[in-house]
This record gives structure tokens, sequence and C-alpha cells, in this order.
């Protein structure tokens, strides 16, 4: 991609790259975050970067004491990712990339977010919240093994276990309720797992995962080799579509815009399942966003953006 021009340039103006924050996907959030600032730079963007609460800086004070005029997301997780930054910046009457409040706050909610699609009549798979007073052999029966248990507000699959018998059940919930409160166990489905990201609205190529692990986990994501990505999704144009259109109608249903990823299985009846949605996807280099624009032709410095394009238009959230 060429530099963008000196009038686009000034129509955005400086740009603050927010990266860092408290949560527990903070490593992931700085190495996103570089990767952004540097697509920026090269594409000619006036970007600077903020690192949020850097050694217990006060993020606060930290925004207002910056001189910008808008900013590129990139915080994954609590605090950055769930509405809290975004109502901030609006606050402060700062544009910023990516989908509002409201829809951050569902996007980072893996139960809301699995009631509202449930609601639209989207299919994802059934689930059961925990609590310390939960009778586990009860959510055995209903869910099955193996289940997935999983802390409602974290990403990146941190604090997420698959579970095959009830010790196992209880190991998982402890694990979790470290990280989050909110805890639920979901039923496993068995079968091809997908990632979609969307830009703008539009579904880009299908990414097919493949992986040694048991499961999606945080080290197949970030750390294992052997992990594949294949544009080779194995679907039909039919079914390839249904995927496409799918996801474009979850994001949308949660109120999502501008840019994301939603995580699809297809179960052993071949019929898609919601498993999440992510309103600021990973941008490292084992991440699945840049992988699809690349396979749509756009470049890292490209999408970085058509990203950046979607501060401009703050109505449409």
């Amino acid at each position: 991609m060429s530099r963008i021009s000196e009038q686009e340039s000034l129509q955005f103006g400086r740009v603050a790259v927010l990266m860092g924050g408290r949560s527990a996907e903070r490593p992931i959030s700085l190495r996103s975050g570089a990767e952004v600032l540097k697509g920026l730079l090269s594409a000619g963007v006036d970007a600077f970067p903020i690192d949020l609460c850097k050694e217990g800086a006060e993020p606060v004070a930290q925004l207002l004491d910056a001189e910008f005029d808008r900013a590129f997301l990139i915080l994954h997780g609590r605090g950055g990712e769930d509405g809290t930054l975004q109502g901030l910046l609006e606050m402060m009457g700062k544009p910023y990339t990516g989908s509002g409040v409201a829809a951050s706050a569902l996007g980072m909610d893996k139960l809301r977010c699995k009631q509202l699609w449930m609601g639209a009549g989207l299919p994802t798979p059934p689930c059961c919240v925990l609590t310390p007073e939960t009778d586990l052999n009860q959510v055995a029966e209903l869910l099955g093994y193996p289940l997935m248990v999983k802390p409602v507000h974290e990403g990146s699959s941190i604090g997420i276990s698959r579970v095959m018998n009830l010790d196992e059940l209880k190991a998982a919930y402890a694990q979790a309720v470290s990280y989050d409160h909110l805890v639920i166990a979901e039923q496993w489905i068995k079968g091809s797992e997908y990632t979609i990201a969307i830009l703008n609205g539009t579904a880009l190529p299908i990414i097919r995962l493949e992986t040694s692990h048991s499961f999606y986990d945080f080290n197949a994501k970030y750390e294992a080799a052997d992990t594949q990505y294949l544009f080779d999704d194995q679907l039909s144009d039919e079914k390839r579509t249904e995927l496409q259109r799918l996801s474009e109608s979850a994001f949308a249903a949660v109120g999502c815009t501008g840019w994301g990823r939603v995580d699809v299985m297809m179960d052993e009846k071949g019929e898609f399942q919601l498993l999440e949605v992510n309103t600021l996807p990973g941008m490292t280099d084992h991440s699945l966003v840049p992988m699809a624009a690349r396979q749509a032709g756009l470049s890292f410095e490209a999408l970085v953006i058509e990203i950046l394009k979607t501060s401009l238009n703050t109505e449409a959230r």
C-alpha cells in the first residue's frame, strides 16, 4: 500500500494507539499495539502509543494529559474491550475505532452475548451459569461430557478448560472463578472450528483452524508452531455463504460496528454454532484478522487504515 495523502493525514489528525491496560491480556495487547503503531506510521499517519496503566499509571490522567484527535483502540480484555474505555473517550469527545459502548460490553460478556443470540434465533451451544452453589452433577447431566468451562469476561482463551469428568469440572471452575466471578459451562461442540473477520459489516475470507491441542487454547493461539490457519475451509459454496451471512448477522445483532471477529464451530450434524464475538481482536503476528485481510488483498497497512476510518463515522454506532 502506498502512503496516505496529506489530506487524509490531516483528516485523521494525531492518533493515539491505546494499548496495555490491566487485564490478563495486557501482554497480547502490547504486542498488538506495537504492530498497529508500526502499520500506521508506515502508512503516513501521525500516530503515537499510549501504554495505559503502565507502571501503575492512572489511565484517566494519561488520556487527559495526552494531546490527540482520535484513538485507535487495541486494548484486549476488561477495561479496554468492555465499553469502559469507549465510554470515557465519548465523555472526552474523542472519536475512536471499532464498536461503541453497548456493543463492546455485550461482546465482552459471553453469557449475555449468547442470550442475545438465542433471543434473535441465532444458533449457539447451550450453557449453564456456575456458582459455588451449583449442582455440578446436574450441569454434567444437562450438557454432557466433554464440556467447556469459561470465565465470562476474559478473552484469548484465558481461564478456559475442556473437562471430561466431575473432578476436572470442579478444578476448571476453581480456575475460571479466579479470573472472573461469573463463569459458564458450555456444551462441547465436536467438529471444525472457523473464525470470520468482519470489516465494515462484511465477512472477510473464512479461516479454518486446526490444532494439536484439545481445543484452540492460549498456547495454540499465541505460542504453538503447529497451529494451522487454513483458507481451504472444506465447505460447499452454499455452506460458505451461510457461514459468512451468519457471522455478519451475529456481529450486527450485538450492535458491533467497524471491525471484529466471530468464532464459530460446525457440529457433527453440519450445523453452525456461534461461540463468541471479539470486538477488539488481536493484531499480532499470530493474529487472524490480518491473515484474512491479506487473503482479501489488504496489506497490514491498508487494514489499519480501514480500521482507523471507522473512527470517522461515530454516528453509525
